[in-house]
């Protein structure tokens, strides 16, 4: 995969991703939604370590823009919350910035594992061909 196809790839499961997440936390909350299997925060972490994983995997550049705009986007969302019957918390957005932390580590760990990987894989292949 080209370096321009790893980008087009963050860019659009970012895109992606945001829209998803705007749509979840600036809905008014179903009923049935209220008594979910986690807590409001570890939603709002998983959802922004999913934000900012295909940045940290994939084109390393994008992280330059894409964390202050991720920071951006939590305080907007938190912002506007109280607009649509939710409301607005501080920790929130601290859980927004704990899940973009671990999204960045994440991708990064699996950035170079995948990187190590290919590059064992390439120098077994070269050394398996030079043995001929």
């Amino acid at each position: 995969m080209t370096a321009s196809q790893r980008h087009t790839l963050a860019l659009l499961a970012t895109t992606i991703l945001a829209a998803v997440i705007a749509y979840l936390t600036l809905t008014p909350p179903r009923p049935e939604a209220l008594g979910g299997l986690l807590s409001d925060k570890a939603y709002h972490a998983i959802a922004f370590a999913a934000l900012i994983f295909p940045g940290a995997l994939l084109h390393l550049r994008s992280l330059i823009w894409l964390t202050p705009a991720a920071l951006i986007f939590g305080a907007a969302i938190e912002l506007v919350q109280p607009l649509v019957g939710r409301s607005a918390e501080v920790a929130d957005f601290v859980a927004d910035i704990v899940g973009m932390a671990c999204g960045l580590a994440l991708g990064l760990i699996v950035r170079m594992w995948r990187i190590k990987s290919l590059n064992g894989r390439k120098a077994r292949t070269q050394l398996a061909r030079s043995s001929r």
